[in-house]
């Protein structure tokens, strides 16, 4: 036992009411019984910092470092929810930060592939997953709007920032029939996306990009911004 039972309790209460609260936009009353299991079995209160563990079991986003935020559990629990992960799923993520976010799709994924711009944050996140026992992740420092081409394709997908437009490679190295998540900008805000990749048919003249795309609109949120290397950094690594 941590001494977080009351809080975890809580939380996953919370998450609850708020799906509740939220279905007729998101489309989901109720999430998965993995996804929750998963929320209240990584220990949050290891993801933030030393004076914030006191607020770590809240329905809240809290500050880390670089600027970041470790998101409001609600959600993360929808992130995961839309990805629609199953056991033997290889999942790209991007936007690594402290991984808890990590730590949740590691729970309920075969591999969990996660890229941070910031190489401390990379660092940190990297020891904090090892030394919980999350051993079937991978961490690396780079531009993740460009993705991790070497061990795709994935089966998910999902942006931790909100992006102005969707990456193209992000796409690209979705499997058919795969699911991306993220946050975009649009007209009127921050619009949490869901994108699903068409199927392959069996046509062998149909290419993978050129599969169709289902793009829903499903909740308003509110992310700081995906960063991407500039070209100068890019030249000096």
């Amino acid at each position: 036992m941590d001494g977080y039972e009351r809080e975890r309790n809580g939380l996953m209460a919370q998450i609850a009411a708020v799906a509740a609260e939220t279905a007729r936009a998101t489309g989901l009353r109720a999430f998965d019984a993995r996804v929750m299991a998963a929320m209240g079995t990584v220990p949050r209160h290891e993801f933030v910092l030393p004076a914030d563990r006191p607020f770590a079991w809240s329905n809240q986003p809290l500050p880390i470092r670089f600027s970041q935020t470790i998101s409001q559990p609600f959600i993360v629990a929808l992130m995961t929810q839309l990805l629609a992960l199953d056991p033997e799923d290889h999942v790209l993520e991007v936007g690594t930060g402290c991984g808890y976010q990590t730590a949740v799709l590691a729970t309920l994924a075969r591999h969990v592939y996660s890229i941070e711009l910031e190489p401390e944050l990379a660092a940190s996140a990297a020891a904090r997953l090892e030394r919980l026992g999350y051993h079937n992740v991978d961490i690396r420092t780079g531009d993740g709007a460009k993705g991790w081409p070497e061990t795709s394709p994935f089966d998910a997908v999902i942006v931790t920032a909100c992006a102005r437009e969707v990456p193209p490679a992000l796409v690209a190295q979705l499997r058919p029939g795969g699911r991306l998540v993220l946050p975009l900008t649009t007209p009127t805000g921050q619009e949490l996306m869901l994108i699903e990749k068409g199927r392959d048919d069996g046509d062998l003249e149909t290419k993978p990009n050129d599969l169709p795309l289902t793009v829903r609109s499903v909740l308003r949120v509110a992310f700081v911004p995906l960063r991407q290397q500039r070209e100068d950094d890019a030249l000096l690594n």
